[in-house]
């Protein structure tokens, strides 16, 4: 769904990208507010509202997905699909730039050598453009600001779409009541088809986030990571095979230094994420051994009659976990 959403923007036409936004706005918090109805899922609400940090981080992520909803709807009926893809391609490359900049982590040298060439990429691409990517770059960076703090807030998918939008919801709709009073709505002046499509951006918003939310518990994480990057793929063979935009030799270079940077990262985690399990059945192994034998065991060493702490296991690279973050973000 998430993949076949530049498909859907331009039926939105001949309503502008800030009255789409709006609509989206206003109709994902109804949709999300009918499903905690059914659900009976409430109790989040009153906890957030006494805990000011919290609230003021689901503000600072309700802005920035305001920007990156805004940015890649103008977009996708500008006829930039194939640059907004990029941003989700590139978006794995500049969360790990930012985990060093700003959380201080530290990255193996597969992940350094993805990064370097992740921002050789954007050089080609700034030649290729003429200017800078700016449309995937600000949606690369937006959805990993957006991830950090989501990060920090911790809500489930539903539950942070709805807080979000609520946030948004009155500065949306006195966006279009405004509109309307200026003869510049579209809501009511292009038939009942036009509105109930305008209505519908709460679905398109939310059904994907509920499909995410029911696969999470159900698929490992590392597939549905690599899940991820189904959408970006759809979206880049949609605005090149159905809206025909064009891909000239420099371009090429620059998505093909991007693509060999995520499979760098890709697998990187893979071998990342094979080690730790080999070493998790390696401890309960030698925990059971001991447990036999009656000697105090070690997972460290995998050797029993030798006391010691279990071992940490290694974490996998943000590129192919499934996001900490509620998957809203996406276009």
């Amino acid at each position: 769904m998430w993949g076949l959403v530049p498909l859907f923007w331009p039926l939105l036409k001949p309503a502008g990208a800030a009255e789409i936004l709006a609509h989206r706005m206003v109709w994902s918090l109804a949709f999300v507010a009918v499903a905690l109805i059914v659900v009976r899922r409430w109790q989040w609400a009153g906890e957030l509202l006494r805990q000011p940090r919290r609230l003021a981080l689901v503000t600072v992520a309700a802005a920035v997905i305001t920007v990156n909803w805004g940015v890649y709807i103008w977009a996708v009926n500008s006829g930039h699909v194939v640059e907004a893809s990029l941003g989700y391609f590139i978006n794995p490359l500049v969360t790990i730039a930012m985990g060093v900049l700003l959380l201080k982590e530290r990255l193996r040298p597969v992940q350094w050598v993805a990064v370097g060439i992740g921002v050789a990429a954007v050089l080609v691409l700034t030649i290729g453009y003429g200017r800078p990517p700016w449309i995937s770059l600000c949606l690369a960076f937006s959805f990993a600001i957006y991830g950090l703090v989501k990060k920090k807030v911790n809500l489930g998918g539903v539950e942070s779409l709805a807080a979000e939008t609520a946030i948004q919801f009155l500065p949306a709709l006195a966006y279009l009541l405004w509109l309307a009073g200026h003869g510049g709505s579209t809501f009511t002046d292009e038939g009942l088809g036009h509105s109930a499509l305008l209505a519908s951006t709460g679905i398109v918003t939310a059904l994907p986030l509920v499909c995410f939310g029911a696969a999470a518990i159900r698929v490992p994480l590392s597939t549905l990571g690599l899940l991820q990057y189904m959408a970006p793929v759809f979206q880049f063979l949609l605005g090149i095979l159905y809206f025909g935009e064009a891909m000239p030799p420099e371009r090429w270079a620059g998505f093909a230094l991007v693509w060999l940077a995520l499979v760098l990262l890709t697998g990187d985690a893979w071998r990342s994420s094979v080690r730790t399990a080999r070493t998790a059945r390696s401890a309960r192994t030698a925990l059971a051994l001991a447990a036999e034998t009656g000697t105090p065991g070690t997972a460290e060493t995998g050797t029993p009659g030798t006391a010691g702490p279990a071992p940490k296991a290694e974490s996998v690279p943000s590129a192919v976990e499934a996001p900490d973050v509620s998957p809203l973000a996406k276009p």
